[in-house]
């Protein structure tokens, strides 16, 4: 029992110990958000890997932020255009219906109230009797006559009179008006319709990345494939590094985003998307990967963001394609698999290996810690002829020295056996 209460009682201890030292971050830093809490100090959190992964870019490509307490919604308005067409298909849709049911109504009601004002309604079995509209004997029938107008249907049973015209204005402004709604919601629903959106779908990208090397140097690399035979045209690939950091004067910056070279001073980055490309970033002192190991990779708490961007081949609009990888998705000594084989007279491209890699030899430790090993090796590259001239010089300035000092040591015996002599 005198054991089982001692485990207890330190059971209890080492959680409020765990308590205390959790309950700082939150008053230290009461208005961050909370991801930016949990991100932010690296020693206090140490079951980070329990932790759920909370993406930034889902794997589907949708973002995964939420905006929150926008005051100012009438800017909104101000671009209703876009508004419409960023709003999902059931209230598009649904406006679209409203839109043109409310303008039919309200023109209806207007030609009702003109055959009541002129006492069109008290007249109607009266054939001497000159109606602004004939055959306009109530509200249902001014209904269907704003539709024929607005819609140019015209069935000829509802016509309207030249003794009318406050009748003959509202049929202009009807006319007018009815041609911009056509025109504003046609136009929308175009515009939504032509959305190259659902053409990203059928670009992949593999579903994990892999770190392996390439040309005797470490590489992050990842795949990416189009299933449509029509192409996109000036495709573009690039990448972001998401990761909190705290600057050297204490300020935390949550999700920083740091550009990862794929290939951007070489024009690697501009892809001829044919067949699946493996899309190379070569790991060196410019690259956030710089001092990341094997070990250290799972403990980082990154995402990368790839986008790839181009023109659709059919439609020629802008379509863009975005993937995101954790570290839980990056594989450390793996390659890809080839897709790509020749067959009779054409290359094929078997999917099912898209996703597939194979593990390979490659070193667990950092590039940073690689440089350093190759460098006390051998000398580097970039030691050039002159540096190497200069050690020659010192080398001889350093020997000039010794003998200077072994001829002074020299004549300083000779003398003191003078001396000797002459006493």
């Amino acid at each position: 029992m005198a054991k089982l209460t001692e485990s207890m009682t330190n059971v209890l201890e080492g959680d409020s110990m765990d308590q205390d030292v959790e309950s700082p971050v939150a008053i230290h830093q009461p208005k961050l958000p909370k991801q930016a809490r949990d991100d932010l100090p690296r020693h206090i959190c140490r079951d980070r890997t329990k932790r759920k992964i909370q993406r930034y870019v889902r794997k589907d490509g949708k973002c995964n932020v939420h905006h929150g307490n926008v005051r100012e919604t009438y800017r909104y308005l101000t671009d209703i255009f876009t508004t419409l067409v960023d709003l999902k298909w059931r209230f598009n849709l649904l406006i679209f219906v409203m839109v043109y049911t409310v303008t039919w109504l309200f023109f209806g009601m207007i030609w009702w109230l003109i055959a009541y004002i002129r006492g069109d309604m008290d007249h109607i079995e009266d054939p001497s009797w000159t109606p602004c509209v004939t055959n306009l004997n109530g509200f249902v029938s001014a209904f269907l006559f704003s539709i024929e107008t607005e819609t140019t249907i015209g069935y000829g049973y509802r016509v309207i009179t030249d003794k009318c015209p406050e009748g003959i204005i509202l049929l202009l402004v009807q006319s007018v008006l009815g041609s911009i709604v056509n025109a504003f919601m046609v136009g929308c629903m175009f515009v939504k319709i032509s959305q190259p959106k659902k053409r990203a779908e059928t670009l992949v990208f593999s579903t994990h990345a892999v770190i392996s090397m390439r040309d005797g140097k470490l590489c992050l690399m990842f795949r990416v494939g189009d299933l449509r035979n029509s192409h996109i045209v000036e495709a573009s690939i690039r990448a972001k590094l998401i990761k909190s950091k705290q600057t050297s004067e204490g300020e935390f910056i949550p999700l920083n985003q740091t550009d990862i070279n794929v290939g951007y001073y070489t024009g690697d980055d501009r892809l001829f998307l044919v067949s699946p490309l493996i899309i190379s970033h070569e790991i060196n002192q410019q690259s956030p990967f710089w001092e990341i190991s094997k070990a250290q990779l799972p403990k980082e708490e990154l995402e990368i963001v790839v986008i790839l961007e181009g023109m659709v081949e059919a439609t020629g609009m802008t379509c863009q394609a975005r993937s995101s990888y954790v570290t839980s998705e990056i594989l450390w000594g793996y390659r890809f698999t080839p897709v790509l084989t020749l067959e009779d007279g054409f290359y094929e491209v078997d999917y099912n290996s898209f996703h597939e890699t194979y593990e390979t030899s490659t070193p667990s430790l950092s590039a940073k810690e690689l440089a350093e090993l190759a460098s006390r090796a051998e000398l580097p590259l970039s030691w050039s002829v002159s540096s190497k001239l200069n050690q020659h010089a010192e080398l001889e300035t350093e020997e000039e020295e010794k003998n200077l000092e072994e001829q002074t040591e020299r004549n300083g015996d000779v003398a003191n056996l003078e001396n000797e002599s002459k006493v």
